[in-house]
């Protein structure tokens, strides 16, 4: 399956600058760099398990905030969050 990671990583200290690198180390592990904070990556569902796992053991769930993007063409588009809850509900109907 195709996904697509986009993260934020709060870097206002060293710590922050370390989960950083972390993150962006483990997305090279599965994936491609496509812009500076977002990577594609082609997994299959226990990839896909084991790098979500990883990532939500480096970041601080109150300061990062990970995006998961799932882009299968044979099931419903679905987006995870990890850390900060930011954006909107896909699932819900949107009127501009």
């Amino acid at each position: 399956m195709l996904v697509l990671i986009a993260y934020d990583v709060n870097t206002e200290n060293e710590a922050g600058k370390s989960r950083l690198r972390k993150v962006a180390k483990q997305c090279v592990n599965y994936g491609v760099r496509v812009q500076n904070s977002v990577f594609e990556c082609i997994v299959d569902g226990a990839q896909c398990r084991m790098l979500k796992g990883k990532l939500q053991e480096i970041i601080d769930e109150e300061k990062d905030s990970i995006r998961i993007y799932y882009l299968n063409d044979k099931q419903k588009q679905k987006i995870e969050c990890l850390g900060v809850k930011k954006g909107i509900s896909v699932e819900n109907t949107l009127i501009f």
